[in-house]
This record gives C-alpha cells, sequence and structure tokens, in this order.
C-alpha cells in the first residue's frame, strides 16, 4: 500500500468512519433532517447570486452524487461517475436551489431510513472517488459534514 493510501484510510477512519459508527442509520437519517433544517436557514439568509447559486448547485450536486453510490447498498450497479452530472440547472434562483436542496435532502433521509431497514445494506461498503470505501453510515457522515462545511462559504 502506497504511503498516500494508507495516510488517506487514517482520515478517513478517523473523520469519517469512526464519528459516523457512534450513531445508528436510523439516527443518522434524524440528524440529516436536522441539519437539513437548520441549512435551510443559512441558505435563505444569503444572498441570491451566481456565487451562492454556484457554491449551492454543488452542494446539492455532490448529496444526488452520494444518494446514487448509497443506492448500490440497496442493489442498484455500482456507476463510476462524478458528481459535476448531480447538479441542478445552472438558470435556477437561489430559492429555486433551496427547493431543490430541501428535496435532496429529504430523499437523503428516506434512502437512509431504507438503508437502516436493510441489514445487507448496513454491511455494504460503497467506493468514494478519492476516499476509497466507505460504509452507509460513513456516507451519510460524509453528506453531513461536506454540506454543513460548504455552506459555510454561502453570503
Amino acid at each position: 500500500m502506497a504511503l498516500y493510501e494508507h495516510l488517506r484510510d487514517v482520515i478517513v477512519r478517523l473523520a469519517v468512519e469512526r464519528p459516523a459508527k457512534g450513531r445508528s442509520t436510523a439516527d443518522w437519517a434524524d440528524t440529516l433532517a436536522a441539519s437539513g433544517a437548520k441549512l435551510k436557514e443559512r441558505m435563505v439568509a444569503s444572498a441570491d447570486t451566481p456565487a451562492n447559486c454556484r457554491q449551492l448547485r454543488h452542494i446539492i450536486g455532490l448529496e444526488r452524487w452520494g444518494q446514487r453510490r448509497m443506492r448500490v447498498a440497496l442493489g442498484e450497479p455500482f456507476i463510476n461517475d462524478e458528481m459535476d452530472g448531480y447538479q441542478p440547472p445552472v438558470d435556477l434562483s437561489l430559492a429555486e436551489l433551496i427547493d431543490v436542496f430541501l428535496n435532496t435532502r429529504d430523499e437523503t433521509v428516506q434512502l437512509a431510513r431504507r438503508c437502516a431497514a436493510d441489514p445487507r445494506a448496513e454491511s455494504t461498503l460503497v467506493r468514494h472517488n478519492q476516499l476509497g470505501p466507505l460504509s452507509i453510515r460513513g456516507w451519510l457522515q460524509y453528506l453531513d459534514l461536506h454540506a454543513n462545511l460548504e455552506a459555510r462559504r454561502l453570503r
């Protein structure tokens, strides 16, 4: 194993998988619902600027991409793709993007609940392009962490 891969695995274990194991998948669904409500407040307080719309498109695109990866644990085939194709159209206003985000987050919460009800999903690892294989709880932690960190850039 190359040094880069070893360091990556250590960071993923400490920053993603370790905190993810502290909650059940059902608990993660509740956590994501609550953090979605907090993110909405931040988004609503942001100006409708091209930079904020770009940032929100990025947050939504990555969450949708993560959902697609999580569906692999429920039996869908793995697709080795990037998140770019999951972003909403560029011509949406900030208000429209907030609605898209809220719908996307609700889909993530529902997907987490489906995974919680499926023992097979709980034990499946699904590859992230840069981070390597993640558990379903790891994916939920990652999506929550990503959205919260990226939303800090909204002004």
